[in-house]
This record gives C-alpha cells, structure tokens and sequence, in this order.
C-alpha cells in the first residue's frame, strides 16, 4: 500500500493543477499584479489567515489526551504549528500599509464571498465533522506557498517597484518556511490510517484548493 501522502497528492492532483494553471495565477507569477489587484488579493488572504489558527484549535480542541489516544501526536502537531503561525496576520497587515492601505482599512474590510465559503467551510469541518480535515487545509495552503509563493513575490516586486521585503514580507516569508512544513506535514498525513479519516482530509484539500482558485479568479 502507498502511504497516504502520495495518495492524497495523487487524488487531488486535478485539483491542484486547476488552480496552478488558472490564467490569473500563470499571468501573476510571470507578469505580477497591479497595485490595485494586488491590494485586493492581500485584503482576501488577511481573513484567510486571520481563521487559519481558529479552524487548528477546533480541530486539536476534539482529539484525544495523551493519556490513552493516539490523536494526541497529532494534536501537538497541530499546537505547534499554531505557535508557528500565531502572528502572521500581521505580517499581511504591514505588507497592505506598504501597498497604500492602512491597518484600520484593512481590518475593516470585508472578506469576499469565496472567502468566507473557504472559512465557514474549514471551520464547519474541523468543528463539527472531522477534526483532522484541517490537514487538508494545511496541505492546500503549503503547497501554494512552497511552490509559488517565491516565484510570486520575486514578480510583484519587480512590478510594483518595491525592495526587499516591503510588501512581500508575508508571501516570501513562507515560500521558505512552508517547505519545511510540508516536510513535517508529509510524516504527519503517513501516520492517518483510518480510511473515513483519509477521505475527509482528501475532501478538504479539494474544497481549499476550489475555493483559493476561485478567491484568484475574483480579482
């Protein structure tokens, strides 16, 4: 038998695919975005963000003590890259006050409708259906992140003329630092061995990739 993670990224390969070959994505990573665009696309990804922590402890809030469940190792997995990420909205908050949109204006702004389909639905999931389908979020946003997110950033900067890491903190930040999460999170979905556990977070990356792709789509 395989180990899930080679099955998971075989069955949502399709799904990956229609969001890295998206017109929109292709023509950011080569050309950039406009400022205005590229302001919306921050404005979305705050709230994206911003729910990322919440959904992980509604997830670890239903596994089990360590006393006697074998969650428990998954539940620290997910305490710890909590830890990791607490915080991170920030980073988006400066890179939209380096683009032209105050800290205020960002908070108040409200997160669009495929948005808030991808936050209700990983927060529903994680709270009330199965808790470790917050995997498949993780997997969906670190593979974006890895594979993209450096690509992504070396263009918006060229095209909105900006240097460093002003405006792009958030996004080439985490191209380094989701590659080594996706390593962690590899041994992590090897050692998910219950088969409606597996189908949930399968379920959950396709859902996360669908609704990012169309977050994309929307701008």
């Amino acid at each position: 038998m395989l180990p899930f993670f080679a099955v998971l990224v075989s069955r949502t390969d399709e799904d990956r695919r229609g969001f890295e070959t998206h017109p929109k994505l292709v023509d950011a990573v080569a050309h950039g975005m406009s400022v205005e665009r590229y302001r919306a696309l921050l404005l979305e990804l705050y709230h994206v963000v911003w729910h990322f922590n919440p959904v992980c402890a509604a997830a670890a809030a239903r596994l089990g003590s360590p006393a006697h469940d074998p969650d428990a190792a998954l539940r620290y997995f997910l305490y710890e890259h909590m830890h990791e990420e607490s915080g991170h909205e920030n980073w988006v908050l400066n890179d939209l006050e380096a683009v032209g949109v105050s800290r205020a204006e960002a908070r108040a702004h409200p997160p669009g409708a495929h948005t808030l389909a991808l936050a209700g639905y990983n927060h529903w999931s994680a709270a009330t259906r199965q808790p470790l389908s917050a995997l498949g979020m993780l997997y969906a946003l670190e593979v974006i992140s890895s594979v993209y997110g450096g690509p992504f950033a070396s263009a918006i900067r060229e095209s909105l003329l900006l240097e460093g890491e002003q405006g792009v903190s958030f996004i080439n930040s985490h191209a380094s630092l989701d590659s080594q999460h996706m390593a962690e999170l590899r041994q992590v979905l090897n050692q998910v061995k219950d088969e409606a556990t597996q189908e949930a977070i399968v379920e959950s990356v396709q859902v996360n990739f669908h609704h990012l792709t169309r977050i994309l789509e929307s701008l």
